[in-house]
């Protein structure tokens, strides 16, 4: 039988494509791996665990924890038991998971480690009902996850059948606390159905099966990441959990997965890595190098461009990009690239390179895919997020917005009513913010957002996005918000990657002291006046950024300029830096 709740999903790889290493993570330097077998009895205990302490079906149940084994194990348990899980993110602040306690009435929390314990203990004082709090890591003087599966006898096999039998496909399956750019957190809610019926959508896509292996790194408290595990979990694909963001490269030689996902800001920084070490070579290897780079920045999906160019492409998969594939682990499939726009030129060099990107798009509240980019060539175009998938609907309404209909999209938002009939129209179309078109008749392409365009002056519409991207193109550009609400023209705030920058600094000799100081520097100035230039000679007169100003420390979580997704929070940014802006505008 196909799943029809989440937790099925694990029944279904136990019967068909049992694995020795389901799921694996390091511990003291070695990969230990959990087999199907004992995802089940593990997820099956924590669920008997749950019903002896008291849990009743549809209480909530928090996870808080970077990626590893027992996140995952603790969301199918607690599925079982017929909780509802929410995770949250392990990097937002005490104050927002107090909030989140008291408006889910969290009953209990799990947390990842000693550091993250303490956030739970400070945001639970006080509360009048505060959640029981457990770790997945031993901590001295708390409760271990493992004391919840020691209560498993307590709670008789049969009433566990009997839970998880009363779990129906539409009941609600969790709820994903996600602050977007206001930073007013909102619950969405989403059914086992919902999530069930966009991994069957987006299985088409899949380019792998049971004998692969997945790299996990993006948080799992994330929906993206979250749903793509659904999909391991149900073709039987092996997932080890990358030790940190840090050792991403180290894992990928180690684990030679055949896929992972990611976001496209890793993918610009893999890139970066790449060139900057072209740019250390000498003599033919350097002009072999960048020979290769030109060629990949030319290749157009799709499109025939020769057979002159083939050769000659066939040649630097040989001689050059055969090295990329190898820094990847080797085996690559696909790499698929979500949660912002992906780099036109990124998506035509790694094609190049042999290592598909599959552009996606969706939204927590739509499960969360709503289009994908496929690995098959005539189901891929540059610049676009790809072919919906089957069992969604798609319209673009009068002024651009995308809206969207189908089994994904999300019961509304928890204690929120107002602003569920906000975002879903009497009609059930969703509104999703985003403006897009349809090309090609079949591709979704992303122009941007709804409530990020603004109107200059003169009156005239500035979409940021498209720019912000483009300008991210250049090396030395770490983070951009182009700006100019009411204002004679665009102007933007830009944070330099400072790697790249000293870098720079020392190929044109120019001494680098502080980054404070730098963003000062005159022959800095103009490099990034250069890179304007390149950004403007495309534009039209009025979409010309005529002024910027550098900035000397990176936009955070922790100080509210961006969401945990690395998206930006433009109301904070402004706040932060109006000095900043009004000499812009002097």
């Amino acid at each position: 039988m196909e799943p029809t709740r989440v937790f099925d999903l694990l029944a279904y790889q136990a019967a068909h494509f049992p694995q020795a290493d389901a799921l694996a993570a390091k511990v003291n330097g070695q990969w230990v791996q959990t087999s199907t077998e004992q995802f089940v009895a593990q997820a099956r205990g924590l669920a008997r665990g749950l019903a002896a302490l008291g849990l009743q079906p549809k209480d909530r149940v928090a996870i808080i924890s970077t990626n590893r084994p027992e996140w995952v194990i603790a969301d199918y348990g607690i599925q079982m038991a017929g909780a509802i899980s929410v995770p949250l993110y392990p990097t937002i602040t005490p104050e927002d998971y107090r909030f989140i306690f008291q408006d889910s009435g969290t009953k209990l929390v799990l947390c990842g480690t000693d550091e993250l314990l303490g956030k739970a203990r400070q945001a639970a004082e006080g509360m009048a009902e505060p959640p029981m709090l457990y770790t997945f890591d031993q901590v001295a003087g708390a409760r271990h996850w493992a004391e919840i599966i020691g209560l498993e006898a307590q709670t008789p096999e049969a009433e566990l059948e009997r839970r998880m039998a009363a779990v129906q496909p539409d009941d609600l399956y969790t709820i994903i606390y996600t602050s977007g750019t206001t930073g007013v957190p909102k619950g969405v809610m989403l059914s086992h159905h919902n999530l069930i019926a966009n991994i069957t959508g987006s299985l088409p896509a899949m380019p792998a099966n049971h004998d692969a292996r997945a790299l996990s790194f993006l948080p799992l408290c994330h929906v993206y990441e979250r749903m793509v595990m659904g999909i391991y979990v149900r073709c039987g694909v092996a997932v080890y959990f990358a030790e940190s963001m840090e050792t991403i490269g180290d894992n990928l030689k180690e684990v030679r997965p055949q896929l992972f996902t990611t976001v496209p800001r890793l993918l610009e920084k893999v890139y970066d890595k790449i060139v900057a070490k072209g740019r250390e070579l000498t003599g033919i290897k350097r002009a072999l190098f960048f020979w290769a780079l030109e060629l990949g920045h030319r290749y157009e999906i799709g499109k025939p461009m020769g057979a002159w160019y083939d050769l000659q492409l066939s040649l630097a998969n040989k001689l050059i990009f055969s090295k990329w594939r190898e820094a990847l682990g080797g085996n690559v499939l696909a790499i698929v690239s979500g949660a912002a726009a992906l780099q036109p030129r990124l998506a035509r060099v790694f094609r190049a390179a042999r290592i598909a990107v599959m552009e996606g798009y969706g939204l927590t509240e739509t499960s969360p895919v709503i289009s994908v980019n496929r690995m098959e060539e005539t189901g891929c175009r540059v610049g676009t997020v790809g072919l919906v998938i089957d069992n969604v609907q798609v319209r673009i309404a009068d002024d651009g917005e995308i809206l969207v209909k189908g089994p994904s999209v999300f019961l509304g938002y928890w204690n929120r009513p107002d602003l569920t009939d906000e975002a879903i129209d009497t009609e059930g179309w969703f509104h999703t913010g985003d403006i897009g078109e349809i090309t090609e008749g079949k591709f979704l392409k992303i122009t941007d957002r709804k409530k990020e365009i603004f109107k200059t002056s003169g009156g005239k519409y500035i979409a940021p996005q498209p720019l912000e991207n483009k300008l991210k193109e250049s090396m030395v550009v770490e983070q951009v918000m182009v700006v100019g609400e009411g204002e004679r023209f665009p102007s933007a705030l830009i944070v330099p990657a400072f790697e790249p920058l000293r870098s720079w600094c020392r190929l044109k000799g120019i001494v680098y002291t502080t980054d404070a100081q730098m963003i000062e520097h005159p022959a800095v100035l103009d490099k990034f006046q250069a890179e304007l230039d390149k950004l403007n000679a495309d534009l039209a007169q009025y979409e010309k950024i005529k002024k910027f100003c550098l900035l000397p420390a990176l936009w955070t979580i922790e100080r509210g300029e961006i969401t945990p997704t690395l998206k930006l929070r433009r109301k904070a940014i402004l706040h932060n830096y109006k000095a900043q802006m009004e000499a812009l505008y002097a």
